[in-house]
């Protein structure tokens, strides 16, 4: 069930991902992220309970799918991203947008001193009459060398995820383990904890192959070990790929690798069904699995406290993207 799920909750989770990245400033950025990523935490948590006292699966889905039509209603509410906005010509509308959070925010004399045209200066714009397609993710080297580093973390990422999860059910990752994520976000940055986290879920899979049969205690600790480390994952991930890619192909971006992801939850029960030639061979896959993604993680740029990239010109050219003095209050 948590699998069909999955797929109305990944657009979801894509799309708000991308807006909460493009909204917040770079110094509350993984703070948001981390507080996002706790829904998906309490939902897996609760599903046992709710499990526990509604045992015909069609019930089942039914609670767990009742909150998406409030969560459809509430996208009526939700503005259109101003560097979205700023991206596409559409300056007039980013700024009544930025001009309501100013208000929110009790900053309207600093918007009253900016007006539409400054905002056109903001955000370097390739050409507002192009249309971004998903072609776009292959066009360049860097855009091409971007998009398989990203699916190669992603498939990796969610194929050993819902490995485990088909096998060791139950378990949510700790809430502290979140806490200690959003930690060393801070201090070393997302692609060290992309890469940590991966290669640390591996070794819980490998390490799990050498214990007895007869120790079960001892390999569901290790399993949900690795499924803790697996989902911390994911909140790096998810805000490391939306960061990586630039505004006019984010959206695009970060919904190819939500696709490239799936495949890998569809791999996953074939996976494991090679038990049936070898009762090692699924954790062997999944542990080189796991070492691929942390690897394609560790060739990714570092993203932290760094402006986001705006056009896919600024992907090509690398070019620097520390705070400034002028980015840092125009972010404020």
């Amino acid at each position: 069930m948590r699998f069909f799920t999955g797929f109305g909750l990944s657009g979801i989770s894509v799309t708000s991902m991308v807006l909460c990245i493009e909204w917040v400033d770079i110094k509350h950025r993984t703070a948001v992220c981390i507080l996002m990523s706790l829904d998906w935490t309490s939902g897996a948590a609760l599903l046992p309970l709710v499990t526990y006292f509604v045992n015909d699966w069609r019930y089942l889905i039914a609670i767990a799918t009742a909150p998406l039509p409030l969560a459809m209603i509430c996208w009526w509410w939700l503005p259109e991203s101003a560097r979205w906005l700023i991206s596409n010509g559409k300056v007039n509308s980013a700024h009544f947008h930025l001009s309501k959070c100013a208000k929110v925010n009790g900053r309207e004399q600093f918007m009253a001193d900016i007006k539409p045209e400054i905002l056109s200066k903001a955000i370097l714009v390739e050409n507002e009459n192009r249309k971004y397609s998903y072609l776009d993710l292959v066009r360049t080297p860097r855009m091409r060398r971007l998009a398989l580093l990203t699916g190669v973390m992603w498939f990796g990422l969610t194929c050993i995820y819902y490995g485990i999860t088909f096998n060791i059910t139950g378990f949510g990752v700790n809430i502290y383990l979140k806490a200690f994520v959003f930690f060393t976000l801070s201090k070393i940055g997302r692609r060290w904890n992309d890469t940590g986290m991966l290669f640390l879920t591996g070794l819980c899979i490998f390490c799990n192959m050498f214990v007895p049969q007869d120790k079960r205690p001892f390999r569901t600790a290790l399993g949900a070990l690795g499924k803790m480390f697996a989902e911390a994952s994911f909140a790096t991930v998810f805000l490391h790929t939306t960061e990586l890619y630039p505004t006019v192909m984010r959206q695009n971006g970060l919904g190819y690798c939500s696709f490239i992801g799936h495949i890998g939850v569809s791999v996953s029960p074939l996976i494991i069904l090679l038990e049936e030639v070898w009762g090692h061979l699924p954790s062997t896959i999944f542990s080189l699995m796991a070492v691929a993604a942390g690897l394609s993680a560790s060739f990714l740029p570092e993203t932290h406290n760094i402006r986001l990239l705006e056009t896919i010109e600024d992907v090509e050219h690398t070019r620097k993207r520390s705070i400034s003095a002028s980015d840092e209050k125009f972010q404020s």
